[in-house]
């Protein structure tokens, strides 16, 4: 008998990062751990960090790609992963290595930004009430 396989689908916010049909199980990170999905796995949702997504296929063998942060929905056996940006197409030396260059400092540039826009924010709103009053 043949054994059941999963079509994963990695989305970006944009494109189709990639599409596979022939999937036999997938493996990812979540703020709990990581956890593995078999097609007769559970429907679920799970929150996804920044970090390596790997899954084995008949056709390619073991593939692995660096995430960021987002979300995988299991329905059947369909899986769909939805992040904001991915990497492949390297050894996993370097995933790792890119996941820690690129997506952990998105986070600290990301934090700054805020940080700037807010002090924009309260100067705006000190202005505003400055104006109404006087």
């Amino acid at each position: 008998m043949k054994r059941p396989l999963m079509k994963l689908k990695v989305l970006l916010p944009f494109r189709v990062f990639t599409e596979e049909g022939d999937v036999k199980h997938i493996v990812v990170e979540t703020p709990q751990g990581s956890f593995g999905f078999l097609p007769r796995r559970l429907d679920c949702v799970a929150p996804l960090v920044p970090g390596i997504l790997s899954y084995e296929t008949e056709s390619e063998g073991e593939v692995f790609i660096a995430i960021d942060e987002g979300v995988l929905v299991k329905s059947g056996r369909e899986v769909l992963v939805s992040v904001r940006g991915a990497i492949g197409g390297t050894k996993l030396g370097e995933l790792r290595v890119a996941v820690e260059r690129e997506f952990l400092s998105l986070d600290e540039r990301e934090q700054s930004v805020r940080s700037v826009l807010a002090k924009l924010e309260s100067g705006f709103i000190r202005r505003f009430i400055e104006f109404q009053h006087g």
